[in-house]
């Protein structure tokens, strides 16, 4: 604040000096200067109008009342010398007129040039102040380091505001105990590694828990970006790279953190064109300062990454970066811990149970969690609540995978039956096929890009898939096309991305599983590489022939899929119609109403019925949970109003001025030490 007032105050007195200049330079305040003809300075001199004039070359000024002047130019010296012997120096004889003039003077030519000096000043004042913002009172700061010192925002994280993550931390640990106690590591001569990379997806925590590891060890911790040491100019990188190592040594014992070091830590020389001259410079620099420093300095590098296969290898070796602590998905045991802290500050009803919405939520990470915890809330406060209910828990889960729901958007009935068979289709070879997932919901409301979808939930985390897995996942994706194609006599556009994911899935099969008997086990997929033109000269590693095969066991796979879900289907035509007709009436179906349709226990005029009936107690609970919230509003909002008036009268009198402490009431401690029962 105090740097943003001096800038101010700066700016406010080069303004008034160049209005000040501007000011004087044209003449000052209040003076009104016209230019005339030559002819019109004569008939003005002959009428006896001008009571002073100033003559300076061929300029003539004229005063003809307060602060009021006429400037006319002869157009050589013969007319001026007529003008002068014929009214100015007859008005002067007669003191009427008094002349004078300006003397040469050898500084006009500087006064001339004085606006251009002042802008040019001006300009190359504001040119360094501009070089110098943030640059703690040095022009050109280009080259320092952008780390900055965590402080925690007066909170200290450590390990026990990590949930999950029981062996990483342990991993961790060690560096926060040679930080600590770094003598009996040197006394058995062990080295304690100088780098650490926290590798996994992104939102799984990588950067809270390196802040966590710093707020254990208690030590400085610096953070930078690996995109804040590429630059435009050339070579800031590298001296950035310095100054950053520079800066964690004079703070030693400490932590540097660097996010993302992808960005900066590229494989050297790859992609089309060769590599990144300056990245590379950066690179090296790097590498350079990690080999600089002692193993027991005291200073620990921490790295995260979602991207470990594009590093450089000479930055992963050991003496650089030792240890890869991988910082993957959490598992149920995992989500639990993890909304168990997120929801400390949430009024979760009786029914929600972190346990079950840890098992409804396989594949999210603590960034998803978090986040759906977040919309469940603002769902409730949507609708006036006090308590976040399970209700709100299902509609975030929905939210955070699908997107919002599109109640508003006008769809044809045509489109609304062809969406509803379609699910419904889905659904039915999903509940059908042996070993598959449970249905947890279908519905035929839009969200996001899709016009309807069918949710299954796994009962348990995997971390393998299998070869018979995946076939009935190509089914299930089927689904939707085969129940177009039986029940309305033609297929849709719908279930473009659902072909889309089959048939990569498919391929995936036979070229990288090897889950194909006529290709046999041989991995034929492409490259993963990410950089542009890194294998744009190299021929692909099988023949035109084996090509055709894979082309054709796709193929023969997804054939399989169709007419897997297309016989599940003809047999289960009653189902798929009692479903559909669910889906059109009540639009959603959760998991047990769907298992309720399938097994026949009952149908889809009960169903609607018994929705109907959910939904008006739910609009009742609903409108009695917002009436106590608007209850509980109103009686603090009374009772701060009270508080205030009682104020008003107690301390205030009647001008709104404080009472003298004579006249305001005793305080309830002074009664007490005046009680004389106490005594």
């Amino acid at each position: 604040m105090k740097k943003f007032a001096k800038n101010i105050l700066i700016y406010l007195v080069i303004f008034a000096v160049v209005l000040t200049v501007a000011v004087v330079y044209k003449g000052g305040v209040g003076t009104e200067n016209k230019t005339v003809q030559f002819s019109t300075m004569a008939q003005y001199l002959d009428a006896g109008k001008v009571t002073s004039v100033n003559i300076t070359d061929t300029k003539i000024t004229g005063k003809i009342g307060d602060h009021k002047y006429i400037t006319a130019y002869a157009p050589n010296i013969v007319e001026l010398q007529w003008i002068s012997d014929k009214y100015i120096h007859k008005g002067m004889l007669d003191n009427k007129l008094t002349y004078g003039t300006d003397k040469p003077s050898s500084g006009s030519t500087v006064l001339s040039l004085l606006p251009t000096i002042i802008m040019v000043i001006a300009l190359g004042f504001l040119f360094y102040l501009m070089m110098n913002q943030g640059g703690n009172g040095k022009a050109f700061q280009f080259g320092k380091s952008k780390a900055k010192l965590y402080k925690g925002d007066g909170k200290k994280i450590t390990f026990a505001d990590v949930a999950g993550l029981k062996e990483e931390k342990e991993e961790l640990a060690e560096v926060v105990d040679f930080l600590k106690d770094p003598r009996k590591y040197k006394e058995v001569g062990a080295r304690i590694p100088k780098g650490m990379l926290l590798v996994g997806p992104p939102g799984t925590g990588k950067t809270y828990v390196s802040r966590a590891t710093a707020g254990e060890a208690g030590v400085p911790f610096f953070t930078i970006s690996g995109s804040d040491f590429v630059e435009m100019f050339v070579g800031v990188g590298a001296s950035r790279v310095r100054d950053l190592f520079d800066q964690a040594k004079k703070s030693a014992p400490c932590i540097v953190f660097i996010d993302e070091i992808d960005a900066v830590g590229r494989k050297r020389g790859a992609g089309l064109g060769g590599g990144n001259d300056e990245r590379e410079q950066t690179l090296n620099q790097l590498l350079v300062e990690m080999d600089g420093f002692g193993e027991n300095s005291g200073i620990i590098i921490l790295a995260a990454t979602n991207r470990p296969d594009v590093l450089d290898p000479a930055l992963l070796r050991p003496g650089r970066f030792d240890r890869q602590i991988v910082i993957g998905i959490p598992d149920v045991k995992g989500r639990e811990e993890i909304i168990k802290v997120h929801s400390k500050d949430k009024p979760l009803a009786d029914e929600v149970s972190p346990e079950i919405i840890a098992r409804r939520t396989p594949g999210f990470t603590p960034a998803d969690l978090e986040n759906l915890l977040n919309e469940a809330a603002l769902i409730t406060a949507r609708r006036n609540g006090t308590s976040i209910r399970m209700a709100e828990i299902e509609e975030a889960t929905t939210k955070v995978i699908a997107g919002p729901a599109k109640k508003s958007r006008v769809i044809s009935e045509a489109e609304r039956k062809l969406t509803a068979y379609h699910e419904a289709g889905h659904a039915v070879v999903m509940r059908s096929t042996p070993g598959s997932d449970p249905v947890h919901q279908v519905t035929i409301i839009p969200r996001g890009q899709a016009g309807g979808f069918t949710m299954w939930l796994p009962t348990e985390d995997r971390t393998f898939d299998t070869k018979g897995n995946m076939q009935n996942t190509i089914m299930h994706m089927l689904g939707g096309r085969v129940a177009e194609a039986l029940t309305l006599d033609d297929i849709s556009t719908g279930a473009s991305n659902d072909i889309q994911r089959a048939t990569e899935i498919a391929r995936d099969m036979v070229t990288k599983y090897g889950f194909s008997d006529n290709i046999g086990p041989v991995n034929y997929s492409d490259s993963d590489e990410v950089f542009l033109g890194k294998d744009f000269s190299t021929k692909k590693n099988f023949s035109d022939g084996v090509a055709s095969k894979i082309d054709e066991e796709v193929k023969n796979i997804m054939v399989a899929g169709y007419d897997g879900a297309a016989k599940i289907l003809k047999e289960n035509m009653d189902k798929l119609e009692t479903i559909a007709q669910a889906l059109l009436r009540v639009e959603t179906l959760d998991g047990e109403q769907f298992e309720a349709l399938y097994t026949g226990a009952i149908d889809a005029e009960g169903l609607e019925k018994q929705v109907h009936e959910k939904e008006e107690e739910l609009k009742k609970a609903n409108a009695k949970e917002a009436e106590e919230f608007e209850k509980i509003r109103k009686e603090e909002e009374e009772k701060l109003a009270a508080d205030l008036a009682r104020y008003d009268t107690d301390y205030m009198d009647e001008d709104g001025n404080p009472k003298s402490e004579e006249e305001q009431p005793e305080s309830e401690e002074s009664k007490d030490d005046t009680d004389p029962k106490k005594e």
